[in-house]
């Protein structure tokens, strides 16, 4: 009887494989884009939001703060959302919710209502990421998994490629607002149009029937996974660690080698195009050395770079260790997402939420280490710090972590 319900089940996951249409990829990697154009927009236009709502850059910061509270305290609750409601239906939600949020500020008339309306994108954004990698988990092959992920992996570090200079465009033509009806927007609606018929509406995991029990057995059952913990603590640091390069690299080159705003920004777009060639590359190193080896070197060499081109006098040459820097990271987000997605296959979507609330903690303390090591030891403490933080997450990986989809690993 339990050999016949485990052919059962197989034949059905094949089915579900084989029904797959061709947009199956696409409107992940599409979505995954569309999570990150208000983000951006945000970080383009601080400045110009808070002197239109009489705000100082200080305050209309905060509005960032209450997106990540609201995308941590909402990322831990998608843990158990994802158990009970279908994958598709929580992505197409999330990505709804960020398009009400970018309407709300749109029609912003005050800080309140900027700061409510961009707290909801916080909550659209815990609801859409993580339920992007579950479903690439659910309903590909694990042969298919590792390159699906870079080209997701991609499609998010594509925004900070097309949708800065976009934004940053439109802004010049129309204030800060014209982005929100000219880009982001339409970027969400397109992103609703092709998932809402190219993703599978069933969830082979699902459970119908769900209590209080089942929800605490499910996060028991993670937390007491030794691999699955190690991931989890691997990228909360790895996410620390790349605080240096998303965050702090344009500052370092602007102060340490006098570059204008532009040309700084130049800089952060090619490190962003950097990663994402490098996120889509790891999917041959993944299928060739597997899923831990990958994120485990790739994490090493990552917090070499980063710690590496503080130490450069040269700017050309300082450039291109940010460029390897940033291109390893992208592998090893792509090979760390492709090994945590594995660790407890049956709940995926949970796995992949508290994922999601541990990488929003890992910011926080990248940003936090990385300028306290900034206000005491320069670029040169701020690198090393966060570059080493980075080189203890692929040590962690290496000791504790295992791929589930390799024998004696």
């Amino acid at each position: 009887m339990q050999v016949k319900r485990a052919i059962d089940k197989m034949e059905n996951k094949s089915e579900s494989e084989a029904s797959l249409g061709r947009l199956f990829l696409p409107s992940l990697t599409v979505s995954s884009f569309a999570v990150g154009p208000l983000s951006v927009w945000a970080a383009l236009l601080l400045i110009d939001i808070g002197y239109s709502l009489n705000t100082s850059v200080g305050v209309t910061g905060q509005i960032n703060t209450s997106y990540s509270i609201s995308a941590f305290i909402f990322a831990l609750l998608m843990g158990v959302l994802s158990i009970r409601f279908k994958h598709k239906s929580l992505l197409l939600v999330g990505l709804a919710l960020i398009g009400v949020s970018a309407l709300g500020c749109f029609l912003a008339s005050d800080y309140v209502m900027m700061l409510v309306f961009y707290s909801i994108s916080g909550i659209g954004y815990a609801m859409a990421n993580p339920m992007i990698f579950a479903l690439v988990g659910e309903h590909l092959p694990l042969k298919n998994r590792a390159n699906a992920i870079g080209w997701v992996v991609a499609g998010g570090a594509l925004v900070f490629v097309i949708g800065a200079p976009v934004i940053a465009i439109t802004a010049g033509i129309g204030g800060w607002r014209l982005p929100l009806l000219a880009f982001v927007m339409p970027i969400l609606l397109v992103s609703l149009l092709l998932a809402f018929p190219s993703l599978p509406s069933t969830s082979i995991n699902r459970q119908t029937i769900v209590d209080s029990k089942t929800y605490l057995r499910s996060f028991r059952e993670i937390l007491l996974n030794r691999s699955a913990v190690a991931c989890l603590t691997g990228d909360f640091l790895r996410s620390a660690a790349f605080v240096a390069l998303v965050i702090y690299v344009t500052s370092f080159v602007r102060q340490r080698f006098l570059l204008s705003t532009d040309l700084a920004s130049i800089v952060l777009l090619f490190g962003a195009l950097s990663y994402a060639i490098g996120s889509l590359a790891c999917g041959f190193f993944v299928n060739r050395f597997g899923r831990k080896l990958s994120a485990v070197v790739t994490a090493f060499l990552a917090g070499i770079f980063i710690i590496s081109y503080v130490y450069v006098p040269i700017f050309w040459l300082s450039l291109l260790l940010i460029l390897v820097a940033s291109w390893f990271s992208g592998m090893v987000a792509s090979a760390a997402n492709s090994l945590t997605l594995e660790q407890v296959p049956k709940l995926r979507g949970s796995m992949m939420s508290i994922d999601s609330a541990v990488l929003s903690l890992g910011s926080a303390l990248g940003t936090a280490a990385g300028g306290l090591a900034l206000l005491y030891f320069n670029y040169e403490g701020l690198c090393s710090v966060l570059g080493i933080i980075g080189m203890v997450a692929a040590l962690i990986l290496f000791a504790l972590a295992k791929d589930p989809t390799k024998e004696n690993t």
